[in-house]
């Protein structure tokens, strides 16, 4: 008998169980996937969080605030952590003066974690009798359902830039548990991307990042002004639009300006490459675009040592209520709230 199961093994799962083996524990995990690493093998790397509180709570005005306080006191001693396993950092700024926090490589988040053996297809279907449980499945972003009944009833249309094996099995193992929906059921991260076929090792590099600087209507005609840095809103607003679809136009004489460490340019470049329609005509590029979901946002409701019910803990895109309202790093809010639920669910036994 384990003295804790863990389900999925993507960045909070994986937080969670190596966290609970570093104290001795028996840990058995469980994922639904051909693969381990989740949504985090697919991202850009950055774990980041606000600089301040006041910051993080004017970005999601509407989260928990004491979920927030935890993730902002306790990722720097977290990243710090990762690094003690051997995840690499390649970088460790994260070039948004509005954010702190350090980019790693993926693949070796994955080989740092991953501490013991997983078991790849092989989903929880119910609650184990005598273990505590960690629920970390990812959230509903793939279960079109799900999306339609929260979010948007363009679900069908929204491409998935994520693993499609983030069904909500999580959430209905919660509220079967007595747990509750938390906050931000209707919200989600993601980004506009070229419409086109995007294979996943592209999710990143052919985002469109760049609707502060364009025009950005659907296809009736309306218009749509971006108002956060993050362009969350840009991607939430084009979900809910005819077909998911929003049309970028951008002036040919701001094609130089940059996000990051991206021009305007690079990223139609890359829609042109992915084969989206690009049109070119007096003065001004226009790209079709599609909404693409990575993760829900809203989820199980958790206290602060991450208990969603009784010997029932959620980290990751399970625990829903920390970016309500706006934006956070998820992947920051797995590993805090990974480490957590394991040590409470380990104090629960």
């Amino acid at each position: 008998m384990p003295d804790l199961v863990v389900a999925g093994a993507g960045m909070a799962g994986l937080v969670a169980a190596a966290h609970a083996r570093e104290r001795g524990a028996h840990v058995q995990v469980l994922e639904k996937g051909d693969r381990i690493g989740g949504a985090m093998l697919l991202s850009s790397g950055v774990i980041w969080r606000h600089r301040d509180f006041d910051a993080f709570r004017a970005e999601a005005p509407a989260g928990d605030p004491e979920l927030q306080r935890l993730v902002l006191d306790r990722l720097d001693a977290d990243l710090a952590w990762l690094e003690s396993l051997g995840a690499r950092v390649t970088e460790r700024e994260t070039g948004n003066p509005r954010t702190s926090g350090m980019r790693f490589d993926t693949r070796s988040l994955v080989d740092a974690l991953a501490t013991g053996d997983v078991q790849l297809r092989t989903p929880l279907h119910a609650l184990p009798e005598g273990a505590p449980v960690v629920l970390a499945t990812g959230g509903f972003a793939a279960d079109r359902g799900l999306v339609r009944e929260h979010i948007t009833p363009e679900a069908d249309e929204l491409m998935l830039r994520s693993t499609p094996w983030s069904t909500g099995d999580g959430l209905r193992l919660g509220l079967a548990a007595g747990g509750s929906l938390g906050d931000g059921m209707g919200e989600f991260y993601g980004r506009n991307m070229p419409a086109a076929r995007i294979p996943e090792s592209e999710f990143v590099s052919a985002s469109q990042l760049y609707a502060r600087f364009a025009t950005v209507v659907n296809e009736r005609g309306e218009r749509f002004e971006a108002a956060t840095w993050s362009e969350i809103d840009v991607a939430q607003w084009t979900a809910r639009q005819p077909r998911a679809r929003a049309w970028f136009r951008v002036a040919e004489t701001a094609l130089g300006e940059r996000v990051r460490e991206r021009t305007v340019a690079d990223m139609i470049a890359a829609a042109e490459r992915a084969g989206a329609a690009v049109e070119r005509s007096g003065g001004l590029v226009t790209v079709e675009t599609v909404a693409a979901i990575t993760t829900t946002l809203g989820g199980l409701r958790v206290d602060r040592r991450a208990r969603a019910a009784p010997r029932v803990y959620a980290a990751g895109h399970d625990a829903g209520g920390i970016s309500t309202g706006g934006y956070a790093s998820g992947l920051a809010a797995a590993l805090v709230l990974g480490r957590i639920a394991a040590e409470s669910a380990l104090e629960a036994r």
